[in-house]
């Protein structure tokens, strides 16, 4: 079965991150998923733009830079001009007046468009842009800091998205706890991708390529 993963990089050791991005991309991780907090639209500072440049720096696997500030409108050009195609850029429709016209922007900057979703935002809030998006990352904790617990409500979201997918042309990716229990039961409904943080990746004391692979050779119900 195909599926992405996507390493959450604000949970690797920043004492040496040129040696996680490598040891990352070696052991066959997907892509480099990049969460920017300006400590407003979540009570937390994560990465930064000179991050995002050093990962691009140090990888030629795509980027996913998850826009977690207020107003991305007024930024979107500074991190479309550090990206490439292929790479995504997702912002969260509650932090703009108006998503769509940001959207387009990164359209028109050849950049892959996605919506992040909230645990308490409706599929009903962000429906007409589903039109326009190609990803949709499904937050399972609320935004803002890693290890939180999983919200179980949000099961019936997943489910909903998954029916839409098809006829609106998106990818439905998850983020937050994602253990392999979680990889294993959707996965095979239909999630296109995976966020991995420190529920299952990162400060394990094991390397990176024995997790990647391990998750590769799971067991899916037939």
């Amino acid at each position: 079965m195909e599926f992405e993963l996507m390493a959450s990089m604000m949970c690797a050791d920043y004492g040496h991150l040129a040696r996680e991005v490598r040891a990352l991309d070696k052991g066959g991780i997907d892509s480099f998923h990049i969460d920017i907090m300006d400590g407003r639209y979540v009570g937390n500072f994560a990465m930064s733009l000179n991050d995002l440049r050093c990962i691009r720096r140090y990888t030629k696997k795509p980027l996913d830079v998850h826009l977690m500030v207020e107003h991305p409108i007024n930024t979107i050009d500074l991190f479309i001009k550090s990206l490439r195609k292929g790479d995504t850029i997702y912002i969260h429709p509650e932090a703009e007046y108006h998503p769509s016209t940001t959207l387009q922007k990164i359209i028109d900057a050849g950049i892959t468009p996605g919506i992040a979703i909230n645990p308490g935002t409706s599929v009903e809030t962000v429906y007409e842009m589903l039109r326009i998006v190609k990803k949709v990352l499904v937050m399972s904790v609320n935004p803002g800091n890693a290890g939180q617990m999983f919200l179980p409500y949000v099961n019936k979201k997943y489910d909903k998205l998954l029916s839409y997918k098809e006829e609106m042309g998106f990818d439905v990716y998850w983020d937050g706890s994602c253990s392999a229990e979680r990889i294993r039961e959707f996965a095979p409904r239909g999630v296109k991708g995976f966020v991995l943080g420190t529920t299952l990746l990162f400060g394990k004391k094991r390397p990176y390529a024995e997790t990647i692979q391990m998750i590769r050779e799971m067991k899916f119900e037939e």
